[in-house]
């Protein structure tokens, strides 16, 4: 990954105003680059949600530019949300097939991919499983599939793994970082877990707690392998320090 190449995406001077008034960003101005994992962190509030989808097109800026490196040729975009939001009464199948079938093609066209982005999440055993039949774990591998189905060459995800226990958060982790392995595919990862944006990331944003400002940007190697020794070494808890001083600083607090 060349950090002096042409930005995949660039945010420059970009403000985002509700129709209530909110102010969620003012004059952010933050890049993506091509093969990355690139993860904004910050606190509740700070318009980390608010950028993804800004990126994702789903909100307009009110003021500033979004620039993609090919105007021309805009990149396919896969959207993870903090919920899975699957079709209660569709089965694991037709949730995944849902982004295809929106576009046009038919079930029977689809249905390589869809089994195919199944594989890749582990779920091939439960194509035919509703929802309600599935863990929490389940649901959100589902979700990531569905999103993938569409061969996105930007992956967004906005908090997928909040609301997992620590023990299947840890596995789809290491699930998603071997997902990028193969798939080679750019994320971008919103969270406001220090110990997460260090495990996923290449880089770091951490975002100010009003009007997402990037106050400190951290990168992380992504050549060292991401396992349990990573977690327990040196490396990672100088990183999880400075990434926690820098949110610390990003909410106003004192940094001791």
């Amino acid at each position: 990954m060349n950090a002096a190449a042409k930005p995949f995406v660039s945010l420059r001077g970009i403000g985002k105003v509700f129709a209530n008034g909110v102010m969620a960003l003012r004059d952010v101005d933050l890049e993506v680059r091509e093969g990355e994992t690139l993860t904004l962190l910050g606190p509740s509030g700070c318009g980390k949600s608010t950028v993804l989808r800004l990126i994702a097109g789903l909100l307009a800026p009110t003021s500033g530019a979004i620039a993609w490196r090919d105007a021309n040729a805009l990149p396919g975009v896969g959207f993870v949300f903090q919920e899975p939001t699957l079709l209660p009464w569709a089965d694991v199948f037709a949730n995944v097939y849902l982004p295809l079938r929106l576009a046009g093609v038919s079930r029977a066209a689809a249905a390589p991919r869809v089994d195919e982005a199944l594989e890749l999440v582990g779920l091939s055993a439960f194509r035919g499983a509703l929802p309600r039949e599935l863990s929490g774990g389940m649901k959100m591998r589902a979700a990531i599939a569905r999103a993938l189905v569409t061969r996105p060459a930007v992956l967004l995800m906005d908090e997928p793994f909040a609301a997992l226990d620590e023990v299947t958060r840890f596995k789809l982790e290491d699930d998603l970082i071997a997902l990028k392995r193969e798939l080679e595919t750019t994320i971008v990862f919103v969270t406001h877990s220090v110990y997460e944006s260090v495990y996923l990331s290449t880089r770091i944003l951490v975002l100010a707690a009003r009007g997402g400002r990037v106050v400190d940007e951290i990168d992380v190697d992504p050549e060292v392998p991401r396992d349990e020794e990573f977690r327990l070494g040196m490396q990672f808890s100088c990183l999880c320090r400075r990434a926690s001083r820098a949110l610390q600083g990003a909410m106003g607090e004192q940094v001791l």
